[in-house]
């Protein structure tokens, strides 16, 4: 039943159609996915900022950045 649940919710996230790109921090400990890739959360960022899709960011269950609320 899980499996059924968890393939429902990848094709409805990978099928949204407005799916904008966001930007991650490419550190392991990464929580948040940013709007910008000038956002103010991603200042301290040592690592690679990577561009994604929005559907795949919160498949990995990042969240949205609080800077941009």
């Amino acid at each position: 039943m899980k499996v059924i649940v968890l393939l429902f919710c990848a094709v409805y996230f990978f099928s949204l159609p407005n799916d904008r790109e966001v930007y991650l921090c490419g550190s392991k400990g990464a929580k948040k996915y940013h709007l910008t890739k000038s956002c103010r959360g991603l200042s301290s960022c040592k690592h690679e900022i990577t561009p994604k899709k929005q559907s795949e960011a919160e498949a990995l269950g990042l969240t949205l950045c609080g800077w941009e609320d």
